[in-house]
């Protein structure tokens, strides 16, 4: 299915936020002109390798994680012929998306207002990381300021980041929303549209029930590493007999008295420590004790497909290369090639459409 065969984006973007929104476009088959910084040496993520790749390969596997399906251009856009060239794609393009430092783009002439000379009906998509304060913004200086850092970690005071650039992801999110209600009102009037996103403002808005913890119930969210504030047993780690890790994610009462069944332990159920959410939360680490001592006896896989049989919410803790060695995630590749190399990357568009 290609939707928007008949769309071509101009993506004057880099890192990960803005480049994951033109690869939502790529997947659904518009043309995808990606323009990076020939004098910087291309969008910075190239250069972004781990100590095993190969120095020598034009881009990383990070950049080739939101940069297939795109044709690249590296320009100088101080040089006039150059210029010229994205002036004319400009002037042509359906969806231009931009992620720029305050000011740059207004220096740049690549801004809202000075495209709408040269493209009156273009639909402008536009992140940025503060709104208009002048501040370099990368994903762990939103974690941070946000509050998601203050409350990821261990409960000894040991904070960690996540380890994907989630803000940049959300507000990738976020923007892909606003361009496509943007496409939709321009097929009733073909006019500029500028759809506006910042990471601190997506930040904020995935915040979610811990935002209102506080707001309503005036709960500082403090590091619980895996666990959950509102529900337990959710996040506790459990390691089985062959030494593999499970995770559970009990959120109802009948979920946990099917958890006792599986692991025959009645007595669980009954015990008025345990009777409700309410009494679980207040209880659980003396109720994580006494799991482990039963789970332990288990071996992993043996255990999950037993909870999965009882619809009983858990997980296998795996790494990458578990993760990728299952037939649902081989389903979900992407091998390509860009610039004579091979990449290989998942699938940025989850979703299905059936007719």
């Amino acid at each position: 299915m290609k939707p928007f065969e008949h769309l071509k984006i101009v993506e004057l973007a880099s890192v990960l936020a803005g480049p994951s929104v033109g690869l939502f476009f790529a997947e659904l088959g518009a043309k995808v002109l990606k323009i990076e910084n020939k004098k910087a040496g291309g969008d910075v993520t190239r250069s972004w390798k781990l100590a095993s790749e190969d120095q020598d390969h034009p881009f990383s596997a990070y950049y080739s994680s939101v940069n297939w399906g795109k044709e690249s251009w590296m320009l100088d856009l101080k040089d006039t012929a150059e210029r010229e060239k994205l002036t004319y794609e400009l002037a042509h393009a359906d969806v231009i998306i931009a992620n720029f430092k305050p000011g740059d783009a207004e220096q740049l002439q690549l801004d809202f207002q000075s495209i709408k000379k040269i493209n009156p009906i273009a639909i402008y998509g536009e992140i940025t990381g503060f709104g208009s304060e002048k501040r370099t913004a990368y994903d762990v200086v939103l974690q941070a300021e946000s509050g998601f850092l203050s409350m990821n970690g261990t409960s000894d005071g040991e904070l960690c980041k996540m380890p994907v650039a989630l803000i940049d992801i959300l507000a990738a999110h976020h923007l892909k929303e606003g361009l496509l209600l943007a496409l939709l009102e321009h097929q009733k009037t073909p006019k500029s549209i500028k759809v506006s996103v910042s990471l601190y403002d997506a930040a904020l808005a995935s915040l979610a029930n811990q935002a209102t913890n506080w707001l309503m119930g005036k709960h500082v969210a403090q590091p619980m590493g895996t666990l959950h504030p509102n529900i337990a047993p959710y996040g506790e780690l459990f390691t089985c007999a062959d030494k593999k890790q499970i995770v559970l994610a009990i959120g109802s009462n009948d979920q946990f008295s099917k958890l006792c069944e599986v692991l025959k332990s009645s007595e669980l159920s009954s015990d008025k420590r345990y009777l409700s959410n309410q009494a679980r939360v207040l209880n659980r680490i003396i109720l994580a004790e006494s799991l482990a001592a039963v789970i332990s006896k288990f071996k992993r896989e043996e255990l999950i497909q037993l909870l999965i049989s009882q619809q009983v919410p858990a997980g296998a803790v795996r790494n990458m290369e578990e993760v990728f060695e299952t037939p649902q995630s081989q389903n979900r590749l992407i091998h390509s090639k860009k610039e004579g190399r091979e990449m290989i990357s998942v699938k940025g568009n989850a979703f299905e459409i059936s007719y």
